[in-house]
């Protein structure tokens, strides 16, 4: 409660944020973390833990191949600082039609010519109960299983260990200069990062104009009394995607194109309709739904050329954003809040200029 000072003030309490408050509080900064619920109490604690290289585009079409590398980076530190939140166990995408299959291929050559461990997965290597209804698959075996919950709270105590303060339950409601009023008060900061994602909305109209909040809705299932699937799956192009937990659960996910528009909101609650959706796939799969524990849904954030936006906001002075992860957030939330702290202490990364705001002509 009260007013303060600081030298940045971070909007947002995901990983975003904790890995951009971490990194500056190290260099000895004084920052403050607004948290409008509690840590990875959006998009990064609900989400359906994929821990997976690259952007939301495919290799292939990639304007700048570096940000492979830079992602895959990224999941090395992932790896580094999640400890046993996060499994190396690889990633399987599967392909329905045969037109996937040819994509698969094009995307292994590719990633393979570049350096980069890729895989292609026959029909009969498939877990078993994938086998009546996909053809084959594509195996990215340094990609891996994430709980973004522990994996949240455990950034979050990084970067208290280092230095920064973070109020949870402390809205920010708006934004003049680099003053943010909250609920409990105002925060005047030398800077003020947006770490917001598909949250972003009213903060700045600017990027409420590039970034267009969606709803990923999940649902999680009792253990089942077999392991069917060793890594996460994911089908449909990334549109639906499960994961079987070290205790059997299956968190599953989803089938948001099916009522696209809908999809396309603020609210970040599930809803029975794709709810159904997914259950109706259980049952495909298993001949009944198992029973269900726990649903939910985050909000994510998509950008018009499916990169993010992170770096300063032009004709703000010392306002900056990084936002618009288009669903691949869990690895690019890293990669981009250390990039922008580490701008903010004067070391400027090449690859902001892939990601400044100012190439989508704000």
């Amino acid at each position: 409660m009260g007013n303060e000072r600081v030298d940045v003030a971070v909007v947002g309490g995901g990983v975003t944020g904790l890995a951009c408050a971490r990194t500056l509080a190290q260099a000895g900064l004084a920052v403050r973390v607004l948290e409008a619920r509690t840590v990875g109490g959006g998009a990064s604690g609900r989400n359906g833990g994929f821990g997976v290289r690259g952007p939301a585009l495919p290799y292939v079409a990639l304007p700048f191949p570096e940000l492979w590398r830079f992602t895959e980076r990224a999941l090395d530190r992932l790896a580094e600082l999640a400890g046993d939140a996060f499994r190396r166990v690889g990633c399987l995408s599967v392909a329905a039609a045969e037109e996937e299959l040819v994509a698969f291929r094009l995307e292994r050559d590719a990633l393979v010519e570049a350096g980069f461990a890729a895989e292609l997965v026959g029909r009969d290597e498939l877990p078993r109960v994938l086998r009546p209804h996909f053809l084959g698959g594509f195996l990215s075996p340094r990609d891996g299983a994430l709980e973004p919950g522990r994996w949240s709270r455990r950034l979050a105590g990084l970067a208290a260990e280092a230095g920064a303060a973070i109020a949870e339950g402390t809205r920010a409601l708006s934004l003049d200069g680099t003053r943010v009023l909250t609920d409990a008060g105002t925060v005047e900061a030398e800077h003020v990062v947006l770490a917001t994602d598909g949250y972003t909305l009213g903060l700045a109209p600017e990027l409420d104009a590039l970034v267009t909040p969606a709803r990923a809705q999940v649902l999680a299932t009792a253990p089942l009394s077999e392991r069917h699937f060793d890594c996460p799956v994911g089908a449909r192009g990334g549109w639906d995607y499960w994961q079987q937990t070290q205790d059997g659960r299956l968190v599953i996910g989803g089938w948001r194109d099916t009522e696209l528009e809908r999809e396309y909101t603020t609210e970040d609650e599930p809803t029975d309709s794709v709810q159904a959706r997914i259950e109706e796939f259980l049952r495909r799969l298993f001949g009944e739904v198992p029973p269900i524990t726990h649903r939910w849904a985050g909000l994510l954030g998509l950008t018009p050329d499916r990169l993010p936006l992170a770096g300063r906001l032009p004709g703000r002075e010392n306002v900056w954003a990084s936002v618009g992860y288009c669903g691949h957030g869990n690895v690019l939330a890293l990669g981009c809040g250390e990039l922008v702290a580490g701008a903010i202490l004067g070391r400027e990364d090449p690859l902001l200029a892939v990601f400044d705001p100012a190439r989508l002509g704000l």
